[in-house]
């Protein structure tokens, strides 16, 4: 049987070994060519993307470059803002007068526009630098605390009574003394008198502190000066402030010396409260103790109190008319010259009076001052170099 033909199914087995193999040769074969035929279109295609991907890569550089430089421009003003924000040392004469002539001229041209013109585009955050504004609020503050302090209804036309029976003289009974209605006027400006004082005190104590504040903020790079302009600042609003003092001292003065008034309101005023005259004393005579009467300038009034002073009424409401109608001029004089008398301080002690004083405490001492920084600053650098 072993040398005879091979069976049947051992040849279906050979057939399909053979054609196992033939397919296995196959798929090598096409496996290459495919390989073979795809290399030009895979090193096509990357000759065609690497460029494209390369000015990817510098349009994400230039994209980028807008907060390099938004970087680089914030660390150098960080850089610059520390290096202003350093001492500066004043080494010879010509540099501490440098530095001084710059500090004063920046700080008048801050003064003015704060002080004098309004403009608060240098601190417009800061509502206590807007000084004109300031100064508007206090001064109406002022002129409501005088008015406040008269009450022309309390014990209605007293005051007048008793002036009058202490004034009387030999003189025919329809003539009204003078002196009488300066007593009264006397002791109205007396109430009043510490009012304008505290006032004037008041507003330059505030001014002290904005200029102190901006010579301050001028003069921080420049140690040695700011101590020396401070202290002088504080010296020369002192000396501003005495004067103005002084001027309202004397303007309260006046008012206690003398009545008088071009202002054609006021005799306007007093004839037409005077038209009630009679009708008003008429009505005192006829009521009751406690009856209110209406005046007008004055509103519901008592004046049972009056009833006993019959004869005197008519000289009393004369004067109590009059002491009212100018007492509202007085204020009004008051008010206004306090405002004129600032403005013109204020402007004079921007526009002159510091820089002056500065300039003469610094040079008006032969140079004491000068010689004294510069001595100051020799030490620091000596002391730098040894450390």
């Amino acid at each position: 049987m072993s040398g005879g033909k091979p069976s049947s199914k051992r040849k279906g087995v050979e057939k399909y070994e053979d054609a196992s193999v033939n397919t296995e040769v196959e798929l090598h074969v096409e496996h290459d060519a495919i390989f073979h035929d795809h290399v030009p279109i895979v090193s096509y295609y990357n000759d065609r993307i690497t460029p494209l991907l390369d000015a990817v890569d510098r349009l994400r550089q230039l994209q980028c470059l807008p907060d390099i430089v938004r970087k680089i421009d914030e660390n150098l003003k960080a850089s610059i803002s520390e290096l202003n924000r350093m001492p500066t040392r004043l080494l010879s004469v010509a540099d501490v007068m440098a530095a001084f002539t710059g500090i004063i001229g920046y700080s008048k041209e801050s003064l003015r526009k704060i002080l004098v013109r309004g403009e608060i585009d240098e601190y417009p955050d800061e509502k206590e630098m807007h000084c004109t504004a300031r100064l508007v609020e206090k001064l109406n503050q002022f002129s409501t605390e005088l008015h406040n302090c008269s009450d022309h209804t309390k014990k209605f036309m007293m005051n007048e009574i008793e002036v009058l029976e202490e004034t009387k003289g030999i003189e025919l009974p329809n003539i009204l003394p003078h002196a009488a209605f300066l007593t009264i006027l006397q002791q109205k400006v007396e109430e009043i008198s510490e009012l304008p004082i505290r006032f004037v005190e008041n507003v330059w104590t505030y001014i002290e502190g904005v200029v102190i504040s901006v010579l301050d903020r001028h003069s921080k790079n420049y140690h040695q000066l700011q101590l020396f302009i401070r202290r002088v600042a504080h010296q020369l609003v002192a000396k501003m402030k005495d004067r103005s003092i002084d001027w309202v001292a004397e303007i309260v003065q006046m008012e206690k010396e003398t009545g008088y008034t071009c202002n054609p309101e006021y005799m306007k005023e007093w004839n037409k409260l005077m038209t009630q005259q009679h009708t008003v004393i008429e009505d005192i005579m006829q009521i009751g103790r406690y009856y209110l009467v209406k005046i007008e300038g004055f509103g519901d009034v008592k004046v049972g109190h009056l009833m006993e002073y019959k004869l005197i009424l008519p000289k009393a409401f004369d004067l109590k008319m009059r002491v009212t109608t100018y007492w509202k001029i007085v204020l009004m004089r008051l008010v206004d010259n306090m405002a004129l008398h600032l403005q013109l301080s204020i402007r004079n002690l921007v526009n002159k009076e510091m820089e002056k004083e500065i300039f003469n405490q610094l040079v008006g001492t032969a140079g004491d001052v000068i010689k004294r920084m510069l001595e100051e600053t020799l030490s620091l650098l000596i002391i730098s170099v040894r450390s």
